[in-house]
């Protein structure tokens, strides 16, 4: 009987272990709520910004790598003006596309940050993934500023590190 036990018990183990992790991602701001239904302005300026980021990086050969987190910031640096992204594309090392986060247009008020996390577990975009930003914004306003921000911890351990997005037109 207490065989049989030690049997049931390591087997529940066993397979709650196995349970598949379900990957998503989060979204600390709601972009739904977010959605503008117009933009003001006569004089609008259109334009595009990639920005890499890594799910993973490679370490102590091209056949190790370390799982990382990556939060993607979307910012108006405008003191006083609003801005729109309408579409944010995630893609992987080798440029596929891995999903769409928003194809509506957002606003972000001034000096707003909003973002989105790509969870470590998240291992889809590899050591070269990045993004497609479109974006527009009234003309004279400073152009939305995005950036990375990748990390790791392990143990006692820390990684960590920024990426620059860049106008691409």
């Amino acid at each position: 009987m207490k065989h049989t036990s030690i049997i049931l018990i390591l087997t529940l183990l066993a397979l709650s272990c196995n349970e598949e992790v379900k990957v998503t991602s989060n979204d600390p701001v709601n972009l739904e709520k977010r959605t503008a239904h117009s933009i003001p302005g006569d004089s609008l300026k259109n334009g595009s910004s990639y920005l890499s980021v890594y799910s993973q990086i490679y370490s102590q050969t091209e056949h190790r790598t370390h799982d990382l987190t990556a939060t993607v910031s979307m910012r108006n640096i405008n003191k006083t003006d609003t801005i729109y992204v309408e579409k944010a594309e995630y893609f992987d090392t080798h440029g596929n596309l891995i999903r769409t986060y928003f194809d509506k247009t957002i606003f972000i008020l001034p000096l707003e940050t909003v973002e989105i996390v790509i969870e470590e577990r998240d291992q889809e975009g590899g050591t070269g993934a990045n993004f497609l930003f479109d974006w527009t914004v009234p003309a004279g306003v400073h152009e939305p500023y995005f950036e990375g921000v990748m990390i790791s911890t392990s143990g006692s351990q820390g990684l960590s590190f920024t990426t620059k997005g860049i106008s691409i037109e």
